[in-house]
C-alpha cells in the first residue's frame, strides 16, 4: 500500500513528522492504527513557527529532486500528520517514492 495518491500535477503524501528527530531523513513507510499508510519523516527543526514544516517540505523537495516551490503543505500545519502536495510527472514521482521507501521497510 502507498502513502501517496495520484493526480494530474504530481502526488499528494500523507506523511508522520517527528520534530526534534536528530537529523533529516526518510525512514520508510508506517501503517497508522486506522490502517492508513503514512511516509515517516524526521527532521531536526523544531515545531514552532513553521519550522518544522519547511524543513520537511525542504527534504521531500532535496530527496525526490524537485524544485522547492513544487513542494507545499496542503494540511496539518499543526499536526504530526500532514499532506503534502508535490507538483511534477507523477509516475516519477511515485517511483521516486517507492526507491525512498524500498531501502527503508515498516
Amino acid at each position: 500500500m502507498e502513502a501517496w495518491r495520484y493526480s494530474a500535477q504530481g502526488v499528494a503524501v500523507a506523511v508522520r513528522v517527528t520534530p526534534r528527530g536528530g537529523r533529516d531523513d526518510i525512514d520508510g513507510l508506517e501503517t497508522l492504527s486506522d490502517g492508513r499508510p503514512v511516509l515517516k519523516v524526521r527532521v531536526r527543526a523544531i515545531a514552532d513557527g513553521g519550522e518544522a514544516n519547511r524543513a520537511v517540505l525542504e527534504l521531500l523537495a532535496k530527496s525526490l529532486g524537485v524544485p522547492k516551490r513544487n513542494v507545499r503543505l496542503l494540511s496539518g500545519a499543526t499536526s504530526r500528520q500532514k499532506q503534502i502536495a508535490i507538483d511534477g510527472d507523477p509516475k516519477k514521482l511515485g517511483e521516486a517514492l517507492r526507491q525512498l521507501t524500498a531501502a527503508k521497510p515498516d
